[in-house]
């Protein structure tokens, strides 16, 4: 099935790479403009590289490959006044909004007694508060397009208690928590919001994985609470953007309000 979101315009946050672009293109091969933000500079703390303006520029040389437009601009979902200059932006050079994904984060693996003030402020701030401006400075954009969707990325740690992860699994939690209240009260503007809950994914934060060797060391019964049901490792991006294609489509006209996993049974256990 080919324009499963055509014509409409998608607003990707974290797109410069990883599951960002992977989420912008997905959309892209189904008919979507795309207005694709990054803060494409370094964040302090993390055990990954960060990404970078090239990585920004390729997302939009892979877009319009496709065909399709795409405004990208370098922008933190944090700083509401230059993201709001963002958003309103690309909605001006393409005319509308249908679909936002909030997808920005960051991850720092640290044991409980070893997470400073700073990782606990830069996750929050990012992942959870970064999310809260995403859906409150693009909801006007929906509401004037009559309707849209939003995806929210969540984590399998927002569903569970992930150990040596505790500011990440906090953050996550309350993307589930603002998933749903948000869909509460868009639901008489027809907007639908969801939340999307990822096992591991093959991206850069995978760089990161040898920070938990030496933790479970230390407390070697935690190991089976990172396992999948199913016999992987990792997820592609793909595998999650497929599920954003999902709730970013008509097909998923009525879903709202749900914690949809892509997580090989993660959760389950």
């Amino acid at each position: 099935m080919a324009g499963r979101v055509e014509g409409k315009v998608a607003l990707i946050t974290g797109a410069a790479r990883g599951q960002g672009r992977s989420h912008a293109l997905r959309l892209a091969e189904e008919g979507a403009d795309i207005i694709a933000v990054d803060l494409c500079a370094p964040v302090p703390g993390l055990q990954y590289s960060s990404a970078t303006e090239e990585d920004l520029a390729e997302t939009v040389r892979q877009v319009e490959a496709l065909d399709r437009r795409i405004v990208a601009r370098k922008a933190d979902v944090r700083d509401r006044d230059a993201f709001k200059a963002v958003i309103d932006e690309g909605v001006g050079e393409l005319g509308k909004l249908d679909i936002v994904v909030g997808n920005a984060g960051i991850c720092i693996i640290a044991g409980w007694d070893e997470v400073t003030p700073e990782i606990w402020n830069e996750t929050i701030s990012t992942n959870l508060t970064g999310v809260f401006n995403t859906v409150q400075l693009t909801a006007p954009h929906l509401i004037a397009a009559g309707g849209g969707s939003i995806i929210l990325t969540s984590s399998a740690a927002g569903l569970k208690g992930l150990p040596f992860l505790t500011p990440y699994v906090a953050s996550k939690w309350g993307v589930n928590g603002l998933g749903k209240a948000f869909a509460a009260e868009l639901a008489q503007h027809n907007i639908r919001v969801n939340t999307l809950h990822p096992t591991g994914v093959e991206t850069a934060m995978g760089e990161m994985g040898e920070a938990f060797p030496p933790l479970l060391e230390k407390n070697p019964t935690l190991g089976g609470m990172m396992a999948n049901m199913l016999p992987i490792q990792a997820t592609q991006p793909r595998d999650q953007s497929n599920a954003v294609l999902f709730l970013a489509s008509d097909e998923a006209r009525y879903v709202t309000a749900l914690s949809m996993t892509v997580d090989a049974g993660n959760t389950q256990y």
